[in-house]
Protein backbone atom coordinates (compact mmCIF):
# COMPACT_ATOMS: atom_id res chain seq x y z
CA UNK A 1 0.00 0.00 0.00
CA UNK A 2 1.32 3.63 -1.16
CA UNK A 3 1.19 6.81 0.52
CA UNK A 4 -1.47 7.95 -1.00
CA UNK A 5 -3.77 4.97 -0.35
CA UNK A 6 -2.24 4.77 3.02
CA UNK A 7 -3.90 8.41 3.67
CA UNK A 8 -7.17 7.14 1.82
CA UNK A 9 -7.49 3.97 4.03
CA UNK A 10 -6.99 6.23 7.58
CA UNK A 11 -9.77 8.88 6.02
CA UNK A 12 -12.26 6.07 5.65
CA UNK A 13 -11.45 4.75 9.15
CA UNK A 14 -12.69 7.89 10.32
CA UNK A 15 -15.43 8.42 8.09
CA UNK A 16 -16.97 5.01 9.04
CA UNK A 17 -16.29 6.05 12.87
CA UNK A 18 -18.14 8.99 12.18
CA UNK A 19 -21.28 8.48 10.55
CA UNK A 20 -21.95 6.45 14.00
CA UNK A 21 -24.00 9.15 15.90
CA UNK A 22 -27.46 9.64 17.82
CA UNK A 23 -29.19 9.34 14.55
CA UNK A 24 -27.46 6.65 13.64
CA UNK A 25 -26.13 4.34 16.41
CA UNK A 26 -26.07 1.71 13.64
CA UNK A 27 -25.00 0.93 10.19
CA UNK A 28 -24.84 -1.39 7.43
CA UNK A 29 -22.20 -1.63 4.88
CA UNK A 30 -24.93 0.06 2.25
CA UNK A 31 -25.60 2.52 4.49
CA UNK A 32 -21.34 3.59 4.37
CA UNK A 33 -21.59 2.63 0.64
CA UNK A 34 -24.40 5.51 0.22
CA UNK A 35 -23.00 8.27 2.62
CA UNK A 36 -19.69 8.04 1.58
CA UNK A 37 -19.87 6.88 -2.48
CA UNK A 38 -17.04 3.73 -2.26
CA UNK A 39 -16.76 0.33 -3.79
CA UNK A 40 -19.13 -2.18 -1.66
CA UNK A 41 -16.33 -4.64 -1.59
CA UNK A 42 -13.84 -2.17 0.17
CA UNK A 43 -16.19 -1.02 2.51
CA UNK A 44 -17.13 -4.42 3.39
CA UNK A 45 -13.32 -5.42 3.62
CA UNK A 46 -13.08 -1.90 5.82
CA UNK A 47 -15.93 -2.44 8.21
CA UNK A 48 -14.58 -6.31 8.93
CA UNK A 49 -11.33 -4.93 9.42
CA UNK A 50 -12.74 -2.49 11.96
CA UNK A 51 -14.74 -5.71 13.72
CA UNK A 52 -11.07 -7.26 13.69
CA UNK A 53 -9.03 -4.58 15.68
CA UNK A 54 -12.22 -4.18 18.18
CA UNK A 55 -13.25 -0.83 16.88
CA UNK A 56 -16.80 -2.36 15.65
CA UNK A 57 -19.65 -4.70 16.83
CA UNK A 58 -20.91 -6.62 14.28
CA UNK A 59 -24.37 -8.08 14.60
CA UNK A 60 -25.05 -11.52 13.49
CA UNK A 61 -28.83 -11.62 12.57
CA UNK A 62 -28.92 -7.69 11.17
CA UNK A 63 -25.90 -7.95 9.23
CA UNK A 64 -24.98 -4.08 10.64
CA UNK A 65 -22.17 -2.75 12.84
CA UNK A 66 -21.81 -0.55 16.23
CA UNK A 67 -18.78 1.24 17.50
CA UNK A 68 -17.15 -1.05 20.55
CA UNK A 69 -16.04 1.39 23.66
CA UNK A 70 -12.83 0.67 22.41
CA UNK A 71 -13.77 3.34 19.75
CA UNK A 72 -14.66 6.05 22.16
CA UNK A 73 -11.77 5.11 24.41
CA UNK A 74 -9.29 5.52 22.09
CA UNK A 75 -6.91 8.18 23.00
CA UNK A 76 -9.18 9.79 25.58
CA UNK A 77 -6.66 9.20 28.77
CA UNK A 78 -4.58 12.00 27.03
CA UNK A 79 -7.42 14.70 26.50
CA UNK A 80 -7.87 17.69 28.86
CA UNK A 81 -9.78 16.76 31.84
CA UNK A 82 -12.88 18.31 30.57
CA UNK A 83 -12.85 15.38 27.52
CA UNK A 84 -11.15 12.77 29.57
CA UNK A 85 -13.74 12.57 32.73
CA UNK A 86 -17.00 12.56 30.50
CA UNK A 87 -17.55 16.62 31.47
CA UNK A 88 -17.97 17.66 27.57
CA UNK A 89 -20.57 14.88 26.65
CA UNK A 90 -22.63 15.79 30.08
CA UNK A 91 -22.66 18.96 28.89
CA UNK A 92 -23.96 18.68 25.19
CA UNK A 93 -26.20 16.67 26.82
CA UNK A 94 -27.42 19.22 29.10
CA UNK A 95 -27.10 21.91 26.30
CA UNK A 96 -29.12 20.06 24.00
CA UNK A 97 -32.24 19.08 26.62
CA UNK A 98 -32.53 22.04 27.63
CA UNK A 99 -33.07 24.06 24.36
CA UNK A 100 -33.68 22.05 21.87
CA UNK A 101 -31.20 23.51 19.51
CA UNK A 102 -28.43 21.68 17.46
CA UNK A 103 -25.40 21.93 19.91
CA UNK A 104 -21.31 21.75 18.17
CA UNK A 105 -17.97 21.59 19.25
CA UNK A 106 -15.56 22.93 16.87
CA UNK A 107 -11.59 22.97 16.68
CA UNK A 108 -9.01 23.70 14.54
CA UNK A 109 -7.13 22.39 11.65
CA UNK A 110 -4.83 24.16 9.62
CA UNK A 111 -7.11 26.88 8.16
CA UNK A 112 -10.11 24.52 8.49
CA UNK A 113 -12.64 24.72 11.24
CA UNK A 114 -13.77 21.39 11.66
CA UNK A 115 -17.08 19.98 13.30
CA UNK A 116 -15.54 17.53 16.32
CA UNK A 117 -18.69 16.91 17.26
CA UNK A 118 -22.33 17.15 16.25
CA UNK A 119 -25.51 16.88 18.22
CA UNK A 120 -28.61 17.65 15.94
CA UNK A 121 -31.58 19.65 17.46
CA UNK A 122 -35.35 19.60 17.44
CA UNK A 123 -35.85 21.05 13.96
CA UNK A 124 -33.18 20.42 10.95
CA UNK A 125 -31.11 23.39 9.55
CA UNK A 126 -31.21 24.26 6.04
CA UNK A 127 -28.01 23.93 4.24
CA UNK A 128 -27.05 22.28 0.64
CA UNK A 129 -25.20 19.62 1.93
CA UNK A 130 -27.66 16.48 1.19
CA UNK A 131 -26.40 14.84 4.49
CA UNK A 132 -26.86 17.90 6.52
CA UNK A 133 -24.86 19.00 9.01
CA UNK A 134 -22.82 16.53 10.78
CA UNK A 135 -19.52 15.72 12.90
CA UNK A 136 -15.75 15.79 10.79
CA UNK A 137 -17.01 18.45 8.04
CA UNK A 138 -14.69 21.61 8.07
CA UNK A 139 -15.40 25.21 7.13
CA UNK A 140 -12.86 27.73 5.88
CA UNK A 141 -11.93 29.68 9.67
CA UNK A 142 -13.12 32.87 7.54
CA UNK A 143 -16.40 31.49 6.68
CA UNK A 144 -17.64 30.55 10.32
CA UNK A 145 -18.58 32.18 13.37
CA UNK A 146 -17.35 29.58 15.51
CA UNK A 147 -13.66 30.02 13.20
CA UNK A 148 -13.80 33.60 13.87
CA UNK A 149 -14.15 32.59 17.80
CA UNK A 150 -10.75 29.60 17.19
CA UNK A 151 -8.88 33.00 15.27
CA UNK A 152 -8.80 34.97 18.04
CA UNK A 153 -6.57 32.51 20.32
CA UNK A 154 -3.93 33.02 17.73
CA UNK A 155 -1.48 35.40 18.56
CA UNK A 156 -1.11 39.16 16.29
CA UNK A 157 0.64 39.00 13.87
CA UNK A 158 0.08 35.41 12.74
CA UNK A 159 -3.29 36.13 13.40
CA UNK A 160 -2.88 38.60 10.29
CA UNK A 161 -1.04 36.92 8.23
CA UNK A 162 -3.78 33.38 8.22
CA UNK A 163 -6.44 35.78 7.57
CA UNK A 164 -4.26 37.30 4.23
CA UNK A 165 -3.49 33.94 3.22
CA UNK A 166 -7.48 32.84 4.05
CA UNK A 167 -8.33 35.33 1.78
CA UNK A 168 -5.74 35.03 -1.08
CA UNK A 169 -6.82 31.17 -1.13
CA UNK A 170 -10.73 31.82 -0.71
CA UNK A 171 -12.68 31.50 -4.22
CA UNK A 172 -13.69 34.21 -6.04
CA UNK A 173 -17.33 34.31 -4.09
CA UNK A 174 -15.35 33.44 -0.68
CA UNK A 175 -13.24 36.94 -0.68
CA UNK A 176 -13.39 39.13 2.09
CA UNK A 177 -11.97 42.37 4.08
CA UNK A 178 -9.26 41.61 5.74
CA UNK A 179 -9.61 44.65 7.27
CA UNK A 180 -13.11 44.01 8.56
CA UNK A 181 -12.78 40.18 9.45
CA UNK A 182 -9.53 41.47 11.57
CA UNK A 183 -11.96 43.77 13.34
CA UNK A 184 -14.64 41.28 13.93
CA UNK A 185 -12.17 38.36 15.28
CA UNK A 186 -10.45 40.92 17.65
CA UNK A 187 -14.11 41.69 19.16
CA UNK A 188 -14.76 37.97 19.45
CA UNK A 189 -11.14 37.72 21.42
CA UNK A 190 -12.38 40.49 23.70
CA UNK A 191 -16.06 39.46 24.25
CA UNK A 192 -15.21 35.62 24.42
CA UNK A 193 -18.48 35.20 22.34
CA UNK A 194 -19.77 35.53 19.21
CA UNK A 195 -22.72 35.51 17.24
CA UNK A 196 -23.00 35.24 13.40
CA UNK A 197 -22.65 32.99 10.52
CA UNK A 198 -22.03 28.90 11.07
CA UNK A 199 -21.07 28.49 8.11
CA UNK A 200 -20.65 24.68 7.00
CA UNK A 201 -23.43 25.48 3.59
CA UNK A 202 -26.04 26.18 5.93
CA UNK A 203 -28.05 29.55 6.66
CA UNK A 204 -27.80 28.43 10.25
CA UNK A 205 -27.01 30.99 12.97
CA UNK A 206 -23.91 30.09 15.52
CA UNK A 207 -23.90 31.29 19.55
CA UNK A 208 -20.55 30.52 20.33
CA UNK A 209 -17.84 30.94 22.96
CA UNK A 210 -14.30 29.68 23.54
CA UNK A 211 -13.82 27.02 26.58
CA UNK A 212 -11.33 28.34 29.04
CA UNK A 213 -8.17 26.85 30.32
CA UNK A 214 -7.55 24.68 26.99
CA UNK A 215 -3.79 24.95 25.83
CA UNK A 216 -3.06 27.80 23.66
CA UNK A 217 -2.76 25.36 20.33
CA UNK A 218 -5.74 23.64 20.80
CA UNK A 219 -8.80 25.73 21.25
CA UNK A 220 -12.48 24.27 21.55
CA UNK A 221 -15.32 26.63 21.19
CA UNK A 222 -19.14 25.22 22.01
CA UNK A 223 -21.96 26.54 20.58
CA UNK A 224 -26.25 26.64 19.54
CA UNK A 225 -27.11 26.40 15.65
CA UNK A 226 -30.07 27.31 14.81
CA UNK A 227 -32.37 29.17 11.51
CA UNK A 228 -32.75 32.80 12.54
CA UNK A 229 -35.60 33.34 14.27
CA UNK A 230 -37.65 36.09 15.95
CA UNK A 231 -38.07 34.11 18.74
CA UNK A 232 -34.26 33.32 19.86
CA UNK A 233 -32.35 35.97 22.03
CA UNK A 234 -28.75 35.30 21.17
CA UNK A 235 -27.86 37.49 23.88
CA UNK A 236 -29.72 35.29 26.49
CA UNK A 237 -28.58 31.91 24.57
CA UNK A 238 -25.08 33.12 24.96
CA UNK A 239 -25.54 33.67 28.55
CA UNK A 240 -27.08 30.11 28.76
CA UNK A 241 -24.61 29.12 27.04
CA UNK A 242 -21.53 30.52 29.97
CA UNK A 243 -23.28 29.47 32.67
CA UNK A 244 -23.46 26.00 31.51
CA UNK A 245 -19.87 26.08 30.89
CA UNK A 246 -19.14 27.50 33.94
CA UNK A 247 -21.00 25.07 35.74
CA UNK A 248 -18.65 22.32 34.04
CA UNK A 249 -15.68 24.07 35.44
CA UNK A 250 -17.17 23.56 38.63
CA UNK A 251 -17.77 20.27 38.69
CA UNK A 252 -13.92 19.67 37.90
CA UNK A 253 -13.11 22.16 41.05
CA UNK A 254 -15.65 19.76 43.20
CA UNK A 255 -14.20 16.68 41.68
CA UNK A 256 -10.91 17.40 42.56
CA UNK A 257 -10.65 17.75 45.80
CA UNK A 258 -12.03 13.55 46.69
CA UNK A 259 -10.16 12.10 49.15
CA UNK A 260 -8.32 9.00 47.84
CA UNK A 261 -9.15 5.73 49.23
CA UNK A 262 -5.76 4.56 50.37
CA UNK A 263 -2.78 6.75 51.48
CA UNK A 264 0.02 5.69 50.67
CA UNK A 265 0.57 4.46 54.87
CA UNK A 266 -2.02 2.11 53.72
CA UNK A 267 -2.09 0.52 50.65
CA UNK A 268 -4.74 -1.94 49.16
CA UNK A 269 -2.82 -5.80 49.47
CA UNK A 270 -1.84 -6.72 46.02
CA UNK A 271 -2.66 -10.20 44.42
CA UNK A 272 0.21 -13.11 45.61
CA UNK A 273 1.22 -10.78 49.43
CA UNK A 274 0.54 -12.68 52.61
CA UNK A 275 -1.90 -10.92 54.28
Amino acid sequence: MNGSNKAKFAKRVIEVLEFFDEEHPQATVMDIVRRFDRPQSSTSELLYCLVEVGLLYKDPHSRSYSPTPRAALLGRAAQPSLIRDGRLTGLIDRLSAQTGLAVGVFGMVGLQVQIYSWRSGQRALRTSNPFGICGGQKDHLSSSAAGWLLLSTIPQPRRESMLRRLNAEAAADRKFCVSDLAARVQQCHDQGGVTDVAGFESNAQFTAMLFPGLPQNQPLAIGFAYEPSEHIDPTALLQTLRDAVDRCFEEQAASAVVQPLFDSADRMPTAGMAM
